[in-house]
Parts: C-alpha cells; sequence; structure tokens
C-alpha cells in the first residue's frame, strides 16, 4: 500500500433532504397563513364594529 495522502475533496453544496423533512416545513407555512388570515379576519372584525360605533345614525 501507498503511504502517499491524496486529499478528498468534498462538495460544500451538496446538501441532502430527506422527503420526510420537507413536508413538515409546508405544514408550517400553512399553518402560518391560516393563522395570519384568522388574525387578519379579527382585526377587519374590529375595526368595523369600531366604525358602526362611531357612525352618527342621526343624520
Amino acid at each position: 500500500m501507498s503511504d502517499d495522502k491524496v486529499p478528498v475533496d468534498a462538495d460544500d453544496d451538496f446538501i441532502v433532504v430527506d422527503s420526510d423533512e420537507a413536508e413538515p416545513a409546508v405544514e408550517v407555512a400553512k399553518t402560518n397563513l391560516s393563522k395570519r388570515r384568522t388574525i387578519d379576519n379579527l382585526l377587519e372584525e374590529r375595526r368595523l364594529q369600531r366604525q358602526l360605533a362611531d357612525y352618527d345614525f342621526d343624520l
């Protein structure tokens, strides 16, 4: 056997991603979007209720 040391080139750009790991990221995004829509809807409802409370019905 040879005692020469040959440097091994490591490919740093190669990233291993299991298909099992990719699926939860999609679920998190869907959940976050759903939560954001719920918050937006609640804020819109509060804004509309404030407008109704401020509206002068005695025109």
